[in-house]
């Protein structure tokens, strides 16, 4: 509890409740309104990279000019749809630390749900060892599963599930 002269006691966030609440911040900027989704990369309590769901740089944005859906086909015979248009928050942070030259080996990532399967290979592939995710992904699993088998931990916040409406 911290305490000033006349106010209220407070209490501080976790660590992993600030970087969370800085993730959120991060995703209010996104661009594409199915996934406003925002990731922070934290090393020793110190961030290194930040990003957003949104299109490449100097392109069109969904909020501007809709959506780029694509449907997949599940071998169980569901389906879900994805706007292709932008990167995920998740690569957007990968990619910038990448820009500016900053190295991701032994971090912790904290993203708005469950990593999609190509963002869960680049997080191991850049060497992130722990990955923290506010909510769940309904097409996650298989992310969880490549997390086990290469040795990141992954911790779920919330046992929400992330949905759209145009989901079967």
């Amino acid at each position: 509890m911290i305490t000033h002269m006349g106010e209220k006691a407070s209490t501080r966030p976790s660590w992993d409740e600030y970087f969370l609440g800085i993730m959120r911040m991060a995703g209010a900027r996104s661009t594409c309104d199915r996934g406003r989704s925002g990731a922070v990369i934290v090393k020793d309590k110190r961030i290194l990279s930040t990003g957003y769901v949104g299109s490449p740089v100097g392109t069109a944005h969904c909020d501007d000019v809709g959506h780029e859906m694509h449907t997949v086909t599940h071998p169980d015979g569901s389906q879900s749809r994805h706007c292709i248009r932008t990167a995920h928050a998740e690569q957007n942070a990968i990619v910038q630390a990448a820009r500016v030259g900053v190295a991701l080996e032994g971090a912790t990532l904290y993203c708005s749900m469950t990593p999609c399967y190509i963002c869960a290979k680049m997080i191991v592939n850049a060497g992130i060892v722990r990955v923290v995710a506010a909510k769940e992904y309904h097409a996650g699993t298989r992310s969880k599963e490549i997390f086990e088998e290469a040795g990141v931990a992954f911790e779920l916040v919330d046992e929400i599930t992330e949905m759209y409406e145009d989901m079967k």
